[in-house]
């Protein structure tokens, strides 16, 4: 299964962030074991980084954490034609429907968030942690 993993699952398990970071370490787990095919936007990952630097202010460090969150999840770029679909999505959030319209184009069968609400009115699928882990069986 092919699924685009939030921006805030990756800092839940990067950043310690309990309790979150629980089940967000376990869908990094999951997809160490290729248990499914992640993904991370491009945009994301501008953010990851971001969001790590102003936590560990230390460039190399938070490289190093990319270097390997990378190991684990593949790219998606996000096309022009991503970003004047989402302009006129339904979703209400514009980062979150160029999330979207890039998972839809990239072939992803899901997103996985803890903000469903952002999510409420999209064609595809949205998970979770909880709901994504047990759909892949890794569930306690």
């Amino acid at each position: 299964m092919r699924a685009v993993v939030d921006t805030c699952i990756v800092i839940d398990a990067l950043q310690k962030r309990s309790p979150f970071d629980r089940e967000a370490v376990r869908i990094f787990h999951a997809a160490a074991k290729r248990d499914f095919a992640g993904f991370i936007t491009a945009k994301s990952l501008l953010d990851i980084y971001y969001l790590m630097h102003r936590v560990f202010h230390k460039d190399d460090a938070v490289r190093a954490e990319i270097e390997k969150l990378l190991i684990l999840f593949d790219l998606l770029d996000t096309s022009s034609e991503d970003c004047r679909r989402a302009l006129s999505s339904e979703v209400s959030d514009f980062e979150d429907a160029v999330m979207v319209e890039t998972a839809l184009r990239s072939g992803a069968r899901c997103i996985v968030t803890r903000n469903l609400k952002d999510y409420s009115r999209t064609r595809i699928p949205v998970f979770s942690p909880q709901n994504f882990l047990e759909l892949i069986g890794r569930s306690e």
